[in-house]
């Protein structure tokens, strides 16, 4: 691992002391408060890191000389210390380092999720709504907020595409690897032979954007009214309150039909063509930098197959970092999902490491 120098330690903790100073000065304009207690709350936890990483090495320096003294007694001591003292410093300096690596600037946003029904039929429909509450209850444990914001329900339960908004802080951050084709292996209900059928969904997650990140013209989109179908009673088929918004330039194309509103289903609709236009722009960036990108977990891209839940074994398997948890009904149910997720951006962030060193 890249050791951090001293130098790079005394410029984090300058930086973090003017800060505070700056802060308690209370001579900041309101605009530029802002701004000072964003980057102080960002670089709080990288100060506390490198402070104890200085704290450590001081401690092995001590011990160090007293080894190297006369005193039988100071030196038992000090061996005795030694190791738990290096142990400690190598977890100080991989935290330290894990810190200063690029951060992505939509980590701490909320995120979109879309599911969409894939191949096989009914049964792929099913499996996207399973998919759906999963996520819903993994959000729940987390103390997230979901919101649904369109669903296409499928005659035989489930749903054929469903997008829905998660609110909470560091959302996309824990969620960005979810993003490609779940696949499951079961026998559906309908089945009579006891077959085991295989299809498929995908997921993608969306980084909420900010006002600032995309700015949509209003002569860029074709907006269109129509009658809502599907579930709902008599309300849908009397009012044209489903929204359908194309923007021209891009010929990305959302609709909403969820709410009764025509207006809230226009927010909507406008929230999700947003947040897709975001991720188009980040994806571009991102694709200057594939070379850096290869060694990691995944690119986010939907038609990459990911992962596979085989109900007969009772196991998941994700293919990108080939771990396989025995523990299927706990990952659907959303409460071990966690155990997959954590995995995953452990492996994301040893190749980062890895990456920083070569």
């Amino acid at each position: 691992m890249t050791t951090i120098t001293p130098q790079r330690i005394a410029q984090i903790e300058a930086r973090f002391a003017e800060l505070q100073a700056m802060m308690a000065s209370g001579e900041l304009e309101s605009d530029k408060f802002v701004a000072v207690s964003k980057e102080y709350a960002e670089i709080e936890p990288v100060a506390q890191a490198a402070l104890q990483v200085k704290a450590l090495r001081d401690e092995q320096q001590g011990l160090a000389e007293m080894l190297a003294g006369d005193d039988p007694e100071m030196k038992a001591m000090a061996a005795d210390e030694v190791d738990g003292v290096k142990k400690a410093m190598e977890k100080a300096e991989r935290e330290l380092a894990l810190q200063l690596l690029p951060k992505d600037s939509a980590d701490d946003r909320p995120a979109m999720i879309e599911i969409r029904a894939g191949t096989g039929g009914d049964e792929a429909a099913l499996f996207a709504g399973d998919l759906f509450r999963m996520y819903c209850r993994h959000a729940e444990l987390q103390g997230w907020k979901v919101e649904m914001i369109s669903a296409n329900a499928s005659e035989v339960g489930g749903f054929k595409e469903v997008v829905a908004n998660i609110q909470g802080k560091g959302v996309f951050a824990k969620l960005k690897f979810e993003s490609g084709v779940h696949r499951v292996q079961r026998v559906p209900e309908t089945e009579s032979g006891g077959r085991i059928h295989t299809s498929a969904a995908t997921v993608a997650i969306l980084p909420e954007p900010e006002e600032v990140d995309i700015k949509i013209r209003t002569e860029d989109l074709r907006i269109d009214t129509y009658r809502a179908s599907g579930a709902g009673g008599q309300h849908v088929n009397k009012t044209d309150s489903a929204i359908r918004i194309t923007h021209l330039p891009t010929g990305l194309v959302v609709q909403c039909q969820d709410g009764k509103s025509q207006h809230k289903n226009k927010a909507q609709a406008m929230k999700v063509l947003a947040a897709r236009l975001y991720e188009q722009e980040r994806a571009a960036v991102q694709s200057e930098e594939a070379e850096a990108r290869k060694s990691m977990v995944g690119s986010g891209d939907r038609s990459e197959r990911i992962r596979t839940y085989n109900y007969p074994q009772g196991r998941v398997t994700d293919h990108r970092i080939n771990l396989t948890l025995h523990k299927l009904p706990e990952i659907i149910e959303g409460s071990a999902l966690g155990e997959m997720i954590d995995a995953l951006i452990a492996e994301d962030e040893a190749s980062r490491l890895a990456n920083l060193d070569g």
